[in-house]
């Protein structure tokens, strides 16, 4: 099945951004927005974050998080092109028989930083996997749709 075409367009946005900003939901309630590079393989995001970073332990605390891609601003900047998509949230273990492979994907994208990385014991690596989208393509042109294509899409 062909996706609608503002899901295409969202769908297209997404694997143009190369970075996501991340909001998270600390314990007290309290939000957080941050920020890191993304790759995105077999419909789900990955983030390569260190232990230390507040958005890494509120998204394993919860297990949710959300992920804001922009498109380029043309024009008047309230009717950016935006996508936010909202994501349950897993770490990834060393043990895990993609985990190597999924960090070598991350360094042929991002480069030798990659490696770096790699050496430092407090990063993690987290899978977010999609279940809803929220896609703006300018004024009045707001859509949602479900990462499950069985589950309706539903527009406004």
């Amino acid at each position: 099945m062909q996706a609608a075409a503002p899901e295409a367009d969202c769908l297209r946005l997404i694997a143009a951004s190369d970075a996501a900003t991340i909001a998270s939901c600390a314990a007290d309630g309290d939000a957080e927005a941050s920020y890191a590079p993304v790759l995105q393989h077999d419909g789900v995001f990955y983030v390569y974050v260190s232990g230390l970073a507040r958005h890494t332990g509120n998204m394993l605390l919860r297990r949710q998080g959300s992920l804001l891609f922009l498109g380029e601003a043309a024009g008047n900047p309230f009717a950016r092109p935006r996508a936010s998509v909202n994501c349950t949230v897993a770490e990834i273990e060393p043990d895990h028989p993609h985990y190597v492979e999924l960090l070598d994907s991350l360094e042929a994208r991002f480069g030798n930083v990659v490696g770096l990385l790699r050496t430092l014991p407090d990063f993690r690596l987290l899978a977010l996997t999609p279940t809803r989208y929220h896609y703006v393509a300018g004024f009045g042109k707001a859509y949602n749709f479900s990462a499950n294509p069985r589950d309706p899409a539903q527009s406004g």
